[in-house]
């Protein structure tokens, strides 16, 4: 068996020079120090974005894209179809924690300065594949046509209607009309499988580049230490194997949650019914939402809603912009109010999605 193994990897080599991909990655190293574990939520990311993608491209064999069809084609594939249930509930729970991982992944490497020179692009390519994140659960979350996810996006889609100026085109845009129909969730189809996948691969490609080339960032206060002093271990196979060690435990995981909470579907969505009680939204869109229905109708001469809306937006581009306005980490400084944004932040998202679970 060894001898064949070796045969095969030689036949390979010899043609796509396998062998030069090795030593490459050989010469790679990653840090190592006691905030390394932080290094590892990017590859689980990764693995729950191709567990999307696998479970994904198995669904739409059998899912249909219309208000006509889509809540009977996905009970059928729960129902009628083998091991269905099971990969729906396996595509909808690594949609959960692929977020999840991406918040995690963010904020690791918003505190560890990783964004600074000559990183920059790296922190731009990444908060953008989060807002895509993002993106890939709202457009997804109408896809059953289920009474939930119709009601839900009607609320997200009146939210995104009350930007200033381009609120309204944008909510005609996205629903393909003036309200959800079947146009929206045609269209929320095509964003779902095609646009955001395309945008979000290119986008990865490049991140993914930049890493290989820049390397993994050190924590600031080892920027000063000694080269012979510090720890380092190669990329392949040491920190690669310990990475696919760590594949492996979040699918277990994965999978146990996927069968014993297995996806529900619900009742199906019924335009002309009136929005049941307690209609929220996924839980990463939680602390936006109720942060939303805590602000009064005016703030002074603005509506509270709008206010709350300019004010994630604006937030969302100072995110995107941290490398740009945290100069004294681009001289290697230590910038603590950077911190206190960092926490804040954290506790701000903690809290208000913890209330707004509890007040459903």
């Amino acid at each position: 068996m060894e001898k064949k193994l070796k045969q095969i990897y030689e036949w390979v080599d010899n043609r796509v020079q396998l062998a030069d991909l090795v030593k490459f990655m050989s010469k790679k190293y990653v840090p190592v120090h006691s905030r390394s574990i932080w290094y590892y939520f990017g590859g689980v990311s990764l693995f729950f974005f191709i567990i999307q993608v696998v479970t994904g491209i198995l669904l739409l064999f059998y899912y249909k894209g219309s208000s006509d069809l889509a809540y009977e084609s996905i009970r059928f594939t729960m129902s009628k179809v083998q091991f269905g249930w099971l990969i729906r509930s396996i595509h909808s729970w690594s949609a959960n924690l692929f977020i999840l991982s991406v918040f995690i992944h963010m904020f690791s490497v918003y505190f560890e300065k990783s964004y600074r020179n000559p990183r920059e692009m790296t922190w731009v390519t990444g908060v953008i594949m989060f807002v895509l994140s993002l993106a890939f659960g709202f457009s997804g979350y109408l896809l059953p046509w289920n009474e939930l996810a119709y009601f839900a996006t009607k609320v997200g889609t009146d939210i995104v209607g009350a930007v200033p100026v381009v609120g309204d085109p944008l909510k005609y845009f996205l629903r393909g009309g003036d309200d959800v129909t079947g146009a929206t969730l045609s269209r929320f189809f095509g964003f779902h499988v095609a646009l955001f996948p395309g945008i979000f691969t290119f986008l990865l490609i490049v991140h993914l580049l930049l890493v290989q080339r820049q390397g993994m960032s050190e924590p600031m206060h080892l920027k000063n230490t000694a080269k012979e002093e510090k720890k380092t271990m190669p990329f392949f196979p040491n920190f690669m194997l310990r990475d696919l060690l760590l594949w492996l435990v979040v699918l277990n995981i994965l999978a146990i949650l996927a069968v014993f909470f297995p996806a529900e579907l619900g009742l199906k969505a019924d335009p002309l019914a009136s929005a049941p009680a307690g209609i929220q939204p996924e839980w990463y869109f939680l602390f936006m939402f109720q942060t939303l229905k805590f602000l009064p109708a005016h703030v002074f001469f603005v509506e509270g809603e709008v206010l709350g809306v300019l004010l994630f937006g604006l937030a969302g581009v100072l995110w995107l912009l941290v490398p740009v306005w945290d100069r004294k980490s681009a001289k290697g400084q230590q910038n603590r109010l950077i911190n206190y944004i960092g926490i804040f932040s954290v506790m701000f998202i903690i809290i208000l999605t913890i209330i707004g679970w509890v007040l459903k």
